[in-house]
């Protein structure tokens, strides 16, 4: 999915940059969109118990980086390159993929629980809003503020609350990846600010640079099985596949990765940011009811009250993504949410 439009529209604006007027688009996803939206939301919800499954049998790291090798290659040689600096490009790589998902993999393997992890993961929206502020100095509307308390404190009750079969090292580790993708969202807006004219757009600008990012994931990765895992780790999960690590890598790759993120671009491409981003948050219930389902994963008391406000404080944060008031004559100017396509946010 295109990342831009998981960042939080701020109230900050060069004031050399002439105001513009906001393109208006249908503020309510037609059916048939509403419905290839909550079908991404839950192939990403599912993902968790699919990743959990396919680890039983693959080290955590070599697991991340087969399934980022599959991303790249063959889709690298018919996506155009992004129209964005390579460092920017890198960053995006080194903590959207990269650290997020070696994390994760990581995370489960020592034992979270893959259900509670897809609810935890989502800080990075709220953890989103704290690292603009000090990277990009966007400052904050006071509803962000606000979701991202009511998050946080969420994300406390879980902690405290965490039963004996959730390690705090998986925990840690599970908030470590929502960091790492709440940065590399970061790196992601100020690669816009940067990028050239003339790259590529609309949805395949999003899946460029998914495809392209991830050229920095697979060897960090199998360089770091080797050493945690041993050669003879690697070489066996890589000659011995099994059906279940087969696929599970088959769906995280096409998918999650390819198939999801391609669906999802499209619908930012289509409409508002407004009106799609909310459908992530179907993404716990869904993880939580397949671990459910599957796993026989029930989430406690504590996860349930602390999970219910983490998805409160990121319902604040994302309902407020684009929304977009007339301006009276004469006041100050407000970077419309859709200038420069549809259901993209415009960089301060």
């Amino acid at each position: 999915m295109d990342v831009h439009d998981l960042v939080p529209e701020t109230r900050r604006v060069p004031p050399a940059l002439p105001a513009r007027l906001p393109t208006r688009l249908p503020a309510r996803l037609p059916t048939r969109a509403a419905l290839l939206a909550s079908l991404v939301a839950v192939v990403w919800g599912v993902n968790f118990v699919v990743i959990d499954l396919g680890l039983g049998d693959v080290p955590p790291t070599l697991f991340a980086a087969v399934r980022f090798t599959l991303v790249v290659v063959p889709a690298i040689f018919f996506v155009p390159r992004p129209a964005a600096r390579w460092r920017d490009v890198v960053a995006v790589g080194v903590f959207m993929s990269l650290g997020q998902f070696g994390l994760l993999y990581t995370a489960i393997a020592v034992g979270m629980p893959p259900g509670l992890a897809s609810l935890v993961l989502q800080a990075q929206v709220v953890l989103t809003v704290v690292f603009a502020a000090l990277a990009l100095r966007e400052r904050p509307t006071r509803a962000q503020v606000a979701g991202v308390v009511v998050g946080a404190a969420g994300l406390v009750v879980v902690g405290a609350g965490r039963s004996a079969d959730v390690p705090l090292t998986g925990l840690v580790l599970t908030l470590a990846a929502g960091s790492s993708w709440a940065v590399g969202n970061v790196a992601a807006r100020r690669a816009g600010r940067h990028a050239p004219a003339g790259g590529p757009s609309g949805p395949l600008a999003g899946l460029s640079m998914t495809v392209w990012s991830a050229t920095v994931v697979p060897l960090p990765l199998l360089a770091l099985s080797l050493v945690l895992d041993g050669p003879a780790a690697v070489g066996q999960a890589l000659t011995h596949p099994t059906v279940a690590a087969v696929l599970s890598t088959a769906y995280t790759t096409y998918l999650a990765s390819l198939l999801g993120y391609g669906a999802w671009n499209t619908l930012l491409a289509r409409y508002p940011a407004s009106a799609v981003v909310p459908f992530t948050m179907l993404v716990p219930p869904t993880g939580m009811l397949a671990a459910w389902l599957v796993l026989g994963e029930a989430p406690d008391a504590g996860q349930l009250v602390g999970g219910a406000l983490l998805l409160l404080g990121v319902a604040v944060v994302t309902t407020g993504l684009v929304r977009v008031r007339p301006r009276a004559p004469g006041a100050p100017a407000t970077a419309p949410a859709h200038a420069g396509g549809p259901g993209r946010l415009e960089a301060p």
